[in-house]
This record gives C-alpha cells, structure tokens and sequence, in this order.
C-alpha cells in the first residue's frame, strides 16, 4: 500500500468515491496517514522550533509521561500530591539518561501546555543530535488543561462533594476572570453542608497546643513569642494553630481606635506591647508570626458584615475589614483573627472575649458570607460571589453554623409580605429555636422539626418590620439563645383576623420536644386548629411515668389562674392522656400543656403548644366540674363535661371510676351510681333545689367515710 503515500488528498478521496463499499475501512485508514502527515512536517520544522519549546516550558499546565516512561531532563514534571483533603503541587526535576529529540507545532501568540507523548527508542533511525532515543512533544493551547478532580469528605457520615480546581505548572490557579491564585483548591459554591472547614482536621488533636498556646506570656518581641510558641508544634497546621491560639486569647479588639483612628497603630509590635488592635492589626501580627514560623500567609482586606453593619447596606469605596489567608500543605485557606478573638457591643464601646472556632479554616463558601474581599480570587470559590450577591444575601452570623444549621429560606435579607411570611431553616440535628419581631416574641407561629423549623411571621402593621432568630442544642445547659439570622420584613397587608396572644409560647403543635417529653401520636398535628362549636379535644399516646396538666389563655380578655385550667378537662387511660376544651368565647386561644416526670422533683415545663380559632358568635361555654385531688388521671368523664348544670333539671352521670367500691352523686338528695359490664358508673340526678352537685366515692365496702371527686355549680344558685 506504498503507493497510496504518493497521492494527494484529492485523488484519495476521488479512489473513496469509486470505492464507496470500502469507505469505513477507508476512512480510518486516511486518518492515520494524515497524523503521520502532520508529525512528518512538524520534524521539518524541528530545529525552527526548539527555541519557542523551551519558552513554553514555563508555562506548562501537565506534563504527563506516558507509558510509565520519565520526563526528558530538559521539561519540569509537575507532581500532583495528596494530604488529607489538599492538593498540592510541587515542581520536581525528571532525569534522563538520555538526550531527547523534540516534533512539535506551536502558535507563538498562545499561552502552551506541554504533554510528552511517545518516548522510544528508535535504533534505525538518527535524529539531530545523532542519539538513538526520540521523544514526542506536542504544544496545547491553555484551553486544553485538563481538570484535575479533589473529592471532599468531611465529618462522620457526611456528603461527599467534588470539588474542582485547574491548575498551571507553576502551581497557580485560574479563577473564572483568569486572574491567579498560587495553588490554591476553588471551593463551589452554594455550600454544600458537608463541614465548616476547608479541610478536614480533627480539634480534638489540638486540645493539649491549645491549652499551651493560650497561655503562653508575650515576652517581650513578636520573634521571641513565635519562639516560645512552637516549641511543643511540628507540621505547619500546628504552628498555625499555635498562633491562632495566642492571638485570639490575648489580643483584644480597640474599640478607642475604632472610634479614633489616630490612637490606634497596626504595627506588629505595637499591637503585641498594646495587647489590642483593630482588624488591620490583628492581620498584620498573624502575618508577621506566620511568617517567622515559616508559613506562607498574606493579609487579605475587603467589605465586611460586623460592627456597624445594617441590612441592605451597599459597600463602596475603599475596605472596612482586614483578615488572612494561610498557605498549608500547598493550599490556601482563610481565617479571621478579629472575630475569632471575640465581639463588641453595638456601639462599639467594649469588646467582649469570646473565642469563635468558626473562623479558623472557614469553608470558603461560608466565610464569604461576611467577608467579601476586594481581589476575588481570593474567595476561592467557583462560581465566585457578585458584590450585588453578597449585599443582598441573607445575614447568616457564625451562630448559624456553629448551632448545626445548614440552610434557610428565603435566600435575600429583604422579605416582602402579604399578612403572612414564612421563613424555614434545616438543621444537622433536631434544634431549639425562639424568634423576635420588632424585640417582642409574640408575632410568629414557631413549629419544630427534626431536621429544622418552620415559622410563620404575622406583622401587626404594615411597613417595616425587624425580624431576629435564634437557636440552641437542646442539650445546652445555657438559658440564652444564638443569634443565627436577621431579616428585614416590609408588610403590604396585615391578617385582622388573627390577633396572637401576647404571652404567646412557641413552639407550636406537638414535634420531637414533646415526644421526648412522653408525648407520642398526636390526634392534631397542625399547631393550628378550628372549631365550629367551641368545642375540641387533643389526645397523645402518653409515657406512663410522665405527668400533665393543661391551661387555655387568650389575649382577648384576662381569664384567671382556675378558668384557665377548668377550661380544660384532662382524662387518661393506659395508653392515651386525651385534653378536652371548652371555649368561653369566639376568639383565637392558646392550649399549654405542662409535664414532668412522676419521679423528678421540681415544677412543671411546657411541652406542647396549639392555638385554637373559632369565630361562631354563639359560642359560650362553662368551665368543666371541679377536679379534686381524689378525682385519679385514669378516671374519665363522659357526661356531663359543663361545670355549671342547668336547675331544676334532671342530669345523667355516666363516668369510669375504677378501683371503687360505689360511686354517688350529693344534691338535695344523694343518688348512687350504678356499675355498667363496661366499667361506666351510670345514673340520673336531679338540680332541683340545689345550689351544686358533688361526685363522692368509696374506695372500700366497709368505709365510713366518702371522698369527693367531683364539683358542679347549679346555675342561679351559686355566687
């Protein structure tokens, strides 16, 4: 088949034509001679083109040996390495016994990648040099960098992520502008939940450095402190941590300098002899360490959602913060030193220790909730954050991911509302969550969730409207609350039909609070329900060694401590605890249910919550009877549930006393119940003369005496 070498493009193609059966065959074939073609000119155009090579070298993306065979001696060879969740990449020269010869084609206006393709030995040919070994090289334009692939996994049974980052032989990282970051891993963006660091490193190991470093004395010069520091630190993570510790332990914020620029000084030395900085001077000191102990750090500055920051604020104009960025096991990461150390007040008057984890090795993806900085490489993430992005994003402060929180709707600061808004947040693990609207807590309908909450804002007026929510680990032994997100309410309408009580208790319906408080399958799930008559009831599947009592309130009118536990009737059976209600009047009212373990000392807590609305205009019920102490949580009252019985009327009794001898009613006259097959005490009994009626029980035959269980009011007849 030589002779096909010999004709032209042309005339191969006419030959496929005629020979059209054959052309699949054809066609592969036509392919090859062409790459031998192009290789055959590149040798042409060797020694034009050697020159041009090794200016590309340096901007080499990849170099790949393939066939397991070594890189020439004269190309870097860019090693890609592994540490935990890092990758780095170090440029090592490649040795070679032998020479190399170089094909290659190469447009001198395009940054190059170079890939060694082929090395062979060729003994039956001679190259320029005379040597007996060829190497191929081909020259790709930067386009054709190949992704290089990091999965993330962090924390114990969390996502894995795939993370993306494009690097260049000389350890750089190309944002989506083209601009530079030197070995650095983009993050993407949103978060995906998976942890809050942006590597994975267990705290637990730094227990004993962080004991040390926060207690370590400045001696006298940053050089002698970074001395002192690393004594008992090894890897460059340690190090880092060892200053980190000492920073945020020992440097306060100066708030006399915030509020006058001229008493403050960023100098390393002086914020060390001070014991205070503002955020320049806490960056510049971490920087100044980093560098002395031999890790790369650079001080990054941008806009910042801290002290002074209001809601929809637009950032123009030169910087307001100042943090860090480390370099650590060939990638960068972000910390903020300022904020780590602790707060100040609103005013800005005092700064308060409180040391913040969340700023050490922040997920870049989180830090730019509050940082946005001025160079937007060095967020680290791709897709990068806007500015129009960052100022209309929800405030979300560390106490959001630190209480275990992942997400919250909606996205944007600013909530337009019509009578109703809704904000949702889900969270790792089951959270305690309370909310303010303008400072007070009683506009919202809170619902727990296992994996977060639910809230529905009610503003009371239209315009604007402040609103602030928090969260806690049930487990915390601490009474307040985090503040995790803040939003601005701006209300076109507002709902007259549902005037919330002020002494509102949220959370509202039953959740994983109330079952762990031994209430189980609710009857009503929904924290709000309606009732036509006035009437409704509630029932749980009840632990036994828990307790309950229920209480109706409303802010419509004041109702007393003893209206409002008798508007409520509680009754249990093996299983179930069931709470009857009886409405005094149209209107919406909250149901409290309080319980305790039988063997705790101590008070009641609250534990489940609903709210009842019923708008019938006739609606006016009694109390239930009186409950005396003799009246058993296992009894149950069928009929009648008024407390207050109609005179001259003849009643029937029918209720389930169990473990009595003989049950009776006293009016005028006293009247026996009788013992049903189905366990009911049954019986009439008349108000005719009376002024009330009393349920008595004897709990054995041979009893002298009776006890009372029961109290009803006749009405007209009692005060």
């Amino acid at each position: 088949m030589a002779w096909l070498d010999r004709l032209s493009r042309t005339q191969k193609i006419i030959l496929a034509v005629l020979c059209f059966p054959l052309l699949p065959f054809y066609l592969c074939y036509v392919c090859c001679c062409s790459s031998d073609e192009d290789g055959g000119e590149a040798k042409e155009s060797q020694k034009g083109d050697l020159s041009r090579v090794e200016g590309a070298r340096n901007d080499a993306v990849n170099v790949h040996g393939v066939r397991g065979q070594p890189s020439p001696r004269t190309l870097p060879r860019s090693t890609t390495t592994q540490r935990g969740d890092s990758v780095t990449q170090d440029q090592k020269p490649a040795t070679t016994k032998h020479d190399s010869s170089i094909s290659t084609s190469v447009d001198d206006n395009q940054m190059f990648h170079v890939c060694v393709l082929e090395q062979r030995d060729k003994s039956s040919e001679s190259n320029v040099n005379g040597n007996s070994e060829v190497v191929t090289v081909e020259i790709h334009p930067k386009k054709s960098t190949a992704n290089l692939v990091k999965k993330f996994s962090f924390g114990k049974g969390k996502v894995t992520r795939t993370n993306e980052a494009v690097y260049d032989n000389e350890g750089y990282v190309n944002d989506q502008n083209g601009a530079k970051v030197s070995n650095a891993i983009l993050f993407a963006y949103p978060w995906d939940g998976s942890a809050l660091k942006s590597m994975r490193i267990d705290l637990n190991q730094f227990k004993q450095l962080d004991a040390y470093a926060s207690k370590v004395k400045a001696s006298g010069s940053v050089e002698a402190l970074v001395q002192n520091l690393l004594r008992s630190t090894g890897s460059d993570i340690e190090k880092l941590r060892a200053i980190w510790m000492w920073v945020t332990h020992h440097i306060a914020y100066d708030v006399d300098g915030y509020q006058n620029p001229t008493l403050r000084s960023a100098s390393p030395d002086d914020v060390l002899r001070a014991g205070r900085a503002v955020c320049a001077g806490y960056s510049q000191l971490v920087q100044r360490m980093c560098s002395l102990a031999g890790v790369e750090c650079k001080e990054l500055s941008g806009y910042s959602k801290g002290a002074g920051y209001e809601l929809g604020k637009r950032f123009r104009g030169e910087s307001d913060h100042a943090w860090n960025a480390v370099r650590l096991a060939g990638s960068w990461h972000l910390l903020d030193a300022t904020w780590g150390a602790g707060h100040v007040s609103d005013n800005v008057s005092q700064f308060i220790f409180k040391y913040n984890e969340f700023y050490f090795l922040t997920h870049p993806a989180l830090f730019v909730g509050d940082h946005f900085p001025l160079e937007g490489q060095w967020q680290l993430l791709r897709p990068q954050v806007s500015l129009t992005q960052f100022e209309d994003a929800s405030l979300r402060k560390s106490g959001f991911y630190n209480s275990g929180l992942l997400s919250s709707q909606p996205e944007s600061w600013l909530i337009h509302s019509d009578q109703k808004t809704t904000i949702t947040m889900k969270s790792s693990s089951p959270k305690l969550f309370m909310q303010t609207l303008n400072d007070k807590e009683n506009y919202g309908i809170l619902t727990l969730k296992p994996d977060g909450m639910k809230l529905d804002v009610y503003p009371p007026e239209i315009g604007k409207h402040s609103l602030k929510i928090y969260c806690k680990d049930p487990d915390s032994t601490e009474k307040t609350y985090n503040s995790v997100s803040h939003y601005e309410i701006r209300c076109k309408a507002v709902d007259r039909g549902l005037n919330l009580p002020e002494d509102l208790k949220n959370p509202m319906g039953p959740s994983w609070l109330s079952e762990q408080s031994g209430l189980h399958d609710p009857s009503q799930r929904d924290p709000l329900v309606h009732t036509a008559d006035g009437r409704c009831s509630f029932s749980f599947r009840a632990d036994s060694h828990w307790e309950f009592f229920g209480m109706l309130s409303t802010g419509a009118f004041c109702m007393t401590d003893d209206k409002q536990r008798r508007h409520t009737f509680m009754s249990r059976t093996v299983e179930r605890v069931k709470f009857q209600v009886q409405l005094p009047r149209p209107g919406l009212y909250q149901l409290c249910i309080y319980g305790k373990e039988k063997t705790m000392a101590g008070s009641f807590s609250n534990v489940c919550n609903y709210l009842i609305s019923c708008t019938n205009a006739k609606v006016s019920w009694p109390v239930f009877p009186l409950k005396y102490a003799s009246w058993q949580e296992h009894c149950e009252l069928v009929e009648p549930l008024s407390g207050v019985l109609p005179a001259n009327r003849t009643i029937r009794f029918r209720m389930r006393v169990p473990g009595v001898s003989q049950v009776s009613v006293q009016g005028k006259a006293t009247q026996d119940l009788c013992l049903d097959s189905d366990g009911f005490w049954n019986g009439l009994c008349s108000t005719a003369g009376c002024v009330d009626l009393s349920v008595m029980i004897r709990e054995n035959p041979d009893d002298i005496t009776r006890s009372f269980i029961l109290n009803y009011q006749v009405e007209g007849k009692s005060d």
